[in-house]
């Protein structure tokens, strides 16, 4: 078994081609998108759900049989079609500092995705390292119920207080205590209750040092 080197990557404007238009490349784009991936699919056909999409231009279809030169400008390559030999070509025109993922033959890429929950800047993700999908898919089910849909904002929140510390205190105890502090609980609870007016007074309090 493949010992895979977890790593979230920027793809932020970077091309990503996924060969092939059915259901696993429907997934694929899914999980592309949120990245702001420049996403180009390649196919003769295009499932019901991406038609849309590259009718509003978010992804760019090349309705087409696959061509080596489709992967030019790749920086990542997903090769996604239920015809072993078209994947195989695709692999095989790959270039060395492309990284390629094979939907039907993990011990031939580079990379997998593993199943991902997202809450804005959260990103939760598992993988059993192809072990067992299933139990990927399960642990993911049980993360999303646990970090629920309150856990964007509350992120978010903690993303801009965190600037305002950084700003306000110098490095040493004073920043450190005051960053430990906005893992208060109780900040989560006013989240989660629609309280941010107490959530905001207590950002205050800390960066005026005040106590509670």
């Amino acid at each position: 078994m493949t010992n895979y080197f977890p790593i979230h990557i920027n793809i932020e404007y970077k091309t990503v081609v996924i060969v092939g238009g059915g259901h696993v490349a429907t997934q694929k784009v899914a999980s592309l998108l949120p990245a702001k991936a420049s996403i180009v699919v390649v196919s003769p056909t295009l499932h019901d759900t991406l038609l849309p999409l590259a009718q509003a231009g978010q992804i760019t279809w090349r309705e087409k049989a696959f061509e080596a030169r489709d992967l030019d400008d790749a920086s990542l390559i997903i090769a996604a079609t239920n015809d072993t030999k078209v994947n195989e070509a695709v692999q095989e025109a790959a270039q060395h500092w492309q990284l390629i993922n094979r939907a039907d033959a993990q011990g031939e890429s580079d990379f997998i995705t593993p199943a991902t929950v997202r809450r804005g800047p959260l990103v939760l993700t598992v993988s059993t390292s192809g072990a067992s999908p299933s139990l990927a898919r399960k642990i993911k089910e049980d993360l999303a119920e646990q970090f629920d849909a309150v856990y964007e904002d509350y992120v978010c929140f903690l993303q801009q207080a965190r600037l305002m510390v950084t700003a306000k205190f110098e490095k040493g105890d004073k920043r450190r205590v005051a960053l430990q502090a906005l893992l208060e609980p109780s900040l989560l609870e006013w989240t989660r209750s629609g309280e941010i007016d107490r959530r905001e007074a207590y950002l205050q309090q800390l960066l005026t040092g005040e106590s509670r």
